[in-house]
């Protein structure tokens, strides 16, 4: 004899309270069939479907509730989650709407719908949600924390404190929120207490990525590489890899499988010790190229035999062995302080560099670094400038690897990014750069590819990879290293921090 409806509603209720969410919802489906016109079980039926990540599912259990009675703030609410889980956010925020009608003080749907509406970049209409939602329910920390986003996002970084510091009052382990409070205090140029803040949130949550790439940056800003890269090469121990990797990613991957004798599916560090006494060859003409950087126009310097050998060498094993390649490109591939392109070996060049010529550096921090590795029969980075002081890209594979001894370097125009122009534009434009180039008579310098070779420029001077003609084999691809120091501020003039 089959369960009667009673005792069904019983046993559903039972395991929805035990948090048996599916068996739950089996159960709901069996009343629901011999009592149809009980819209709760729909509505309890659509909540168990959303808890088990099945929106579409739970949408078409709230649309049944609803066409039952239109007057169900919860069945309302319920929809526009379920909605929002698909993405679709505009019909979300209907929804939304159309259950505050309903119930217009209902903290958690207003902080949804100012979710929804942020998502979509409606963020003066997502601010008075949240708004709302604070002055329904002071105590919501989430709402508290969104609030301070906005602010933040409007360049409004005290008030963007004040709702971070608001949401930690209320839930003092919120760890994005201890993480956004770093950012702001960032901005404000409170470092120490930006530092503070992100290593609290590290603290709290030691797998989040995001503080580790915001205390990283901060380090470097401060002048502290070396613990910056530290901070990276942790961060970069967290990668994990949910798509599977574009066609010149497993290109070089299975090249470097092959030459390392095993495959990696994680960060795998081979070498990048700091080397004993200078890693910067200190017999170069330091004070010709420090002269050359004061007067020439444009800003290009050429240092020849930069490293030393044992730091060359070093270099080169931790590019080759290192599985830290996880950017990928339109024929190369790319690596990062955040992929760990951050062993100490390159803290120690970076550093002694910009000793070695404090007329060029000044006191220009270093603030972002990254290698390219080419593939062979392809181009390299197209025109662009950086938003730097200083760049420097160098080159480390041996020269025998080029087969052209007057090309493989880099091309470097006398033009400059336009101030008004922004960062992508200069940096990702290329038909619009060509068009400036063409039409402003710039003139292009070339700086054929030599092993060992830096190229030290303004970065604000648009520079592409020359042509490329590189032997086969995996340790012949041409390997490029860029490190910017310092940036500009609005006026061009060259700053020592970010405006």
């Amino acid at each position: 004899m089959s369960d009667s409806p009673e005792r069904l509603w019983l046993q559903a209720s039972a395991l929805q309270r035990a948090g048996r969410a599916g068996e739950a919802a089996a159960i709901y489906r069996q009343f629901i069939a011999l009592r149809p016109e009980v819209v709760e079980a729909r509505v309890n039926l659509a909540n168990l479907l959303a808890i088990i990540g099945a929106p579409a599912d739970a949408e078409a259990a709230y649309r049944e509730a609803l066409a039952r009675r239109r007057d169900l703030p919860e069945a309302r609410f319920g929809l526009a989650n379920a909605l929002r889980a698909q993405g679709r956010l505009e019909e979300a925020v209907d929804a939304y709407r159309a259950g505050l009608a309903l119930d217009s003080n209902n903290p958690g749907a207003v902080y949804n719908l100012g979710s929804a509406l942020q998502a979509l970049g409606r963020t003066d209409q997502a601010f008075t949600a949240f708004s709302r939602a604070v002055a329904l329910k002071p105590d919501f920390a989430q709402a508290h924390n969104n609030l301070g986003i906005l602010h933040y996002d409007r360049a409004q970084w005290e008030l963007a404190s004040n709702c971070f510091v608001a949401a930690l009052r209320l839930q003092p382990g919120f760890f994005k929120a201890r993480n956004n409070l770093g950012m702001a205090l960032h901005k404000e140029g409170r470092m120490a207490e930006a530092e503070t803040a992100f290593r609290e949130a590290i603290r709290l949550k030691p797998d989040y990525i995001e503080s580790f790439d915001n205390l990283g940056a901060l380090l470097l800003e401060m002048g502290r590489t070396e613990e910056a890269f530290e901070c990276f090469m942790r961060r970069a121990t967290l990668l994990t890899e949910p798509q599977p990797p574009a066609e010149s990613r497993k290109h070089h991957d299975l090249e470097q499988a092959d030459f390392r004798g095993r495959a990696a599916t994680t960060v795998e560090i081979e070498g990048g010790a700091r080397v004993p006494g200078s890693a910067i060859n200190l017999r170069n003409t330091i004070e010709q190229a420090s002269t050359a950087w004061r007067t020439n126009q444009p800003q290009i310097v050429v240092i020849d035999d930069l490293l030393t050998p044992e730091a060359l060498e070093g270099l080169r094993r931790f590019c080759h062995g290192s599985t830290i390649w996880r950017d990928t490109f339109d024929g190369y591939v790319g690596t990062r302080p955040q992929s760990g392109f951050a062993c100490p070996l390159l803290a120690q060049i970076a550093g002694e560099l910009a000793r070695a010529y404090p007329t060029i550096f000044q006191e220009h921090p270093l603030l972002f670094a990254w290698a390219f590795k080419y593939q062979q029969g392809m181009s390299g980075t197209r025109v662009h400038a950086d938003f730097a002081a200083v760049n420097v890209n160098f080159w480390i594979t041996p020269d025998d690897a080029n087969l052209d001894r007057e090309t493989g370097g880099l091309v470097v125009w006398d033009k400059a990014a336009p101030l008004d122009w922004e960062f992508q534009r200069y940096n990702a434009d290329e038909a619009a750069i060509r068009d400036l180039l063409a039409r402003s008579g710039a003139l292009a310098t070339r700086i054929p590819y030599r092993a060992n070779r830096a190229v030290v420029f303004d970065s604000d001077l648009f520079h592409e990879t020359d042509t490329l003609a590189f032997g086969p084999g995996y340790t012949n691809r041409r390997i490029n290293v860029t490190l910017l120091y310092g940036t500009r501020d609005a006026s061009g003039k060259i700053a020592a921090h970010p405006p």
